[in-house]
């Protein structure tokens, strides 16, 4: 019997999941969520874009939901042993740095720094760098373009050195007592292997090369004289970056007697190397070239990997694309949206339409499910948190068009989804544009696993069939296939990826097949779409917008007779 774990950090809590190694089966679980701020997350009253995250309740997590990830386990198989557990893993959101001192310590665990925002780690979806972003975009373009021709063309406020960056220009009290920042997905295996000192820390290919324009054909991070040019302290910090990163099949170290009284766990095991959420659960969906992952939740990521003898383009307004990120051997290419489950939560807990009863996620979608395509004569676009992919701009905002004295709260809710069905298209759409085949599209993630209508719509919008993962944990199995594979099958692991993929991966039986009625609607609404979406997301657009409303009226007179 071998076992191996799972750690998910996501926005709001820690998951831990153990898996049978032999077959993928999922013996234990638990979820813990972070006790700081609003759902784990440190806001600011003063600056809508400040989202940051407390690391003491990553420590506190891994203790919480390890132990009740066992106690569980061993209700479900009576012989299960903790000392069965050969391997761990660990994923985090991202780009979510955090400033350290010289020891490796978190700032935000010193008094001095206790309540101070800016010490703590800074959560993905913190934006308050955006003019840093900007700054870093213009600049790389003008002195580093091979910089930008990896990630995208453009550097996001979501990543690395706009925060840092926003960090030394706003709070430099903060900035000057840190001795070098790293991502939670570095810090946390670093701390359960004792390696989080600055010296001994292991930086992960996943983090530095699609957030931190890392690539080894310029040597590693971006070079000090570029960073110097942002500003002079910030050329400084690169001497405590180093040089080397390394990809998910290495290891950050073993378990260490500490932390395995804490857990209850066999000292020494192998903790592999961190990536971000996104990735590791395209592994545990069992990502292969040809195959797109979509990781719903929150936000979203699509990933997609490629052979490294593959020669790829560069692809502009996508996440990057990296060697070794996803699968070793394999280039890795992200994009995502920014907002998706965070869109349908505002509408249904900030705005709440109708009341409680009327405005519930499961009374909408029951009523949002009974409506044909194009009925309601609404459009939306989707960023109501900006743009991630293809236009790569925080400051881009929703928009709602069409409605009328009869529109109804489910109407606006499908509208809502369907918007974001358009954005996964348009994301497939520039995959396959530059080269990269998209014949297969596995989901995953709780909006996956929980709406029928969700996935029915997006297989209409895009005209594929849209798969879901067997695992509902996706992201935590991926993690502990890491694990397994650190491990090696001398210990009941594997020695590579494909066989553990293949051993502990699976789609469900249920497939959401394109109806053909649908498809033929939505297809005349994507233009509409994509005008909207080229007219405010775009420079330089100066074609008529005239025709959409009337052109939506004509899609929703032909729905209804």
């Amino acid at each position: 019997m071998a076992y191996a774990i799972g750690l998910d950090y996501g926005t709001n809590s820690v998951r831990c999941l153990i898996v049978d190694t032999r077959d993928g089966r999922e013996v234990g679980t638990c979820v813990h969520g972070y006790e700081s701020g609003q759902a784990g997350i440190l806001l600011s009253k003063s600056d809508h874009n400040v989202a940051r995250q407390s690391p003491a309740d990553y420590l506190k997590g891994v203790e919480v939901a390890v132990k009740g990830a066992i106690r569980q386990a061993k209700k479900t198989v009576r012989n299960f042993r903790a000392e069965d557990v050969i391997g761990i893993g660990v994923d985090t959101t991202g780009s979510t740095p955090l400033p350290v001192d010289r020891n490796g310590i978190p700032l935000a665990m010193h008094k001095e720094f206790r309540k101070n925002l800016s010490a703590q780690a800074w959560l993905w979806k913190d934006h308050t760098g955006y003019a840093e972003a900007a700054e870093i975009t213009d600049k790389a373009r003008q002195h580093r373009p091979q910089y930008l021709a990896k990630c995208g063309g453009t550097y996001s406020s979501e990543w690395f050195f706009s925060k840092i960056l926003h960090c030394l220009r706003t709070d430099p009290k903060v900035f000057d007592a840190t001795y070098t920042w790293v991502e939670h997905s570095d810090w946390l295996p670093a701390v359960l292997t004792g390696t989080d000192h600055p010296e001994k820390l292991k930086r992960c290919r996943c983090a530095a090369g699609h957030k931190a324009m890392v690539s080894d054909s310029w040597g590693g991070y971006p070079d000090a004289e570029f960073l110097s040019i942002l500003d002079p302290r910030l050329g400084k910090l690169r001497a405590t970056l180093g040089n080397a990163t390394y990809a998910v099949d290495a290891k950050a170290g073993g378990l260490t007697e500490t932390w395995a009284k804490k857990l209850g766990l066999k000292a020494g095991i192998p903790v592999a190397m961190g990536a971000f959420d996104a990735h590791l659960g395209a592994v545990g969906s069992g990502i292969r070239p040809g195959t797109l992952v979509k990781i719903i939740g929150t936000s979203t990521c699509d990933m997609a990997v490629a052979p490294r003898e593959q020669s790829l383009p560069d692809i502009p307004g996508i996440c990057g694309i990296v060697d070794g990120s996803i699968l070793p051997g394999m280039w890795g290419l992200e994009a995502g949206q920014s907002a998706v489950g965070d869109i349908f939560n505002w509408y249904v807990n900030y705005l709440q339409p109708g009341g409680k009863k009327v405005g519930s996620h499961e009374a909408l979608t029951k009523a949002a499910a009974k409506l044909r395509p194009g009925q309601s004569g609404l459009l939306s676009l989707d960023w109501n948190n900006g743009n991630r992919t293809i236009l790569v701009d925080p400051r881009l905002t929703g928009l709602l068009l069409g409605q009328t004295l009869h529109t109804r709260p489910e109407e606006i809710y499908r509208a809502l989804i369907e918007a974001t069905a358009f954005g996964a298209l348009t994301i497939i759409n520039r995959f396959e544009e530059y080269g990269i085949a998209i014949r297969e599209v596995i989901n995953c993630g709780g909006i996956a696993e929980k709406n029928p209508m969700l996935m029915q719509i997006y297989a209409d919008v895009t005209g594929r069939e849209m798969k879901v993962s067997r695992s509902a944990q996706t992201c935590a199995l991926g993690s502990a296939i890491c694990g397994a594979v650190a491990a090696g099958k001398a210990a009941g692991g594997f020695d590579s990826f494909a066989e553990a993929q293949a051993a502990m991966c699976g789609v469900k039986s249920k497939v959401y097949r394109p109806i053909a009625e649908n498809k033929s609607v939505y297809a005349k609404m994507y233009p509409l779409y994509k005008q909207l979406h080229d007219a405010f997301g775009t420079t330089g657009y100066s074609s008529s917008m005239a025709n959409i409303m009337k052109d939506l009226l004509a899609i929703k007179e032909a729905a209804i007779q």
